[in-house]
């Protein structure tokens, strides 16, 4: 048994930043944001080491990183990532801000996907965050699934087990700290990762070296994509405010502290 693992990782700002919304031309963008430094974002990035540990048990697997932001930023990311885990980089060029919309993101990155030379897709698992640190809105994977004509789709995977026919057993994320164990019959299927079980890979300059052989060419070959917002307009976008106030009451029912939290909401 082989396996298609396809990655879908967006690059954000470094989350140590700090990320001041401003009005743009084209509407809300960050401040500088072409010279804040990039990171993978977070979520997909336990998406990869998941994949890339699922594709070194199976022989004949692959595994593709399709990857959205602007070349210049994307290289800059690669330069780390690749020193990761083995992938090929499937790049596609466009502006990137938190702003973008969910549907035009998945469009572009489903274009993407098709895109890819050899690709079965009747082996394909399509893997990316639950959420994300940019432009996650929570439906920005299954939007991809969906568009691929994907169906089984898992969302807050913490951990997939395969099976020797070609099914899996996914352990997602419920309520409780506890997991719904579902199994699929097989690929194709979108998991949707949180954090999984492992921890980041070292880096190995030697697999960085072999990587970058492929990444290069593969950012040269990168579409162009425009994302439009399709009407969409933000009203406003600002930093959080910083309060805080701690009180301790005990005995409280939780209608009031919903109700309490409710009139917070509203007053800011």
């Amino acid at each position: 048994m082989s396996l298609h693992i396809v990655v879908c990782a967006g690059i954000v700002p470094d989350p140590l930043q700090t990320l001041e919304p401003i009005a743009g031309p084209n509407g809300p963008a960050l401040k500088n944001e072409m010279m804040l430094p990039a990171v993978l974002d977070p979520w997909a990035a336990s998406a990869l080491y998941e994949a890339a540990t699922l594709v070194s048990k199976f022989p004949g697997s692959r595994l593709w990183l399709v990857s959205l932001g602007p070349k210049a930023k994307l290289q800059q990311v690669m330069m780390t990532i690749a020193q990761k885990v083995t992938f090929e980089l499937v790049a596609v060029d466009s502006a990137s801000n938190g702003f973008a919309d969910a549907s035009a993101t998945a469009s572009a990155l489903a274009s993407g996907i098709a895109a890819i030379p050899d690709l079965d897709r009747t082996k394909l698992l399509l893997f990316g965050g639950w959420e994300s640190a940019s432009r996650g809105a929570g439906v920005t994977l299954q939007t991809v699934g969906e568009l691929l004509g994907i169906t089984d789709q898992f969302a807050g995977v913490d951990q997939i087990d395969m099976r020797e026919d070609g099914s899996f057993e996914v352990l997602e994320r419920v309520e409780g700290g506890k997991h719904q164990a579902s199994v699929c019959a097989g690929a194709p299927a979108v998991l949707g990762w949180a954090t999984g079980n492992l921890p980041e890979p070292h880096n190995n300059p030697q697999i960085g070296m072999a990587n970058m052989r492929t990444v290069m060419p593969a950012l040269q070959r990168a579409k162009q994509a425009a994302l439009t917002n399709d009407g969409q307009q933000y009203l406003s976008a600002s930093l959080p405010s910083q309060q805080r106030q701690t009180r301790v009451v005990r005995d409280l029912a939780p209608d009031a502290i919903a109700q309490e939290l409710v009139e917070w909401i509203r007053t800011q």
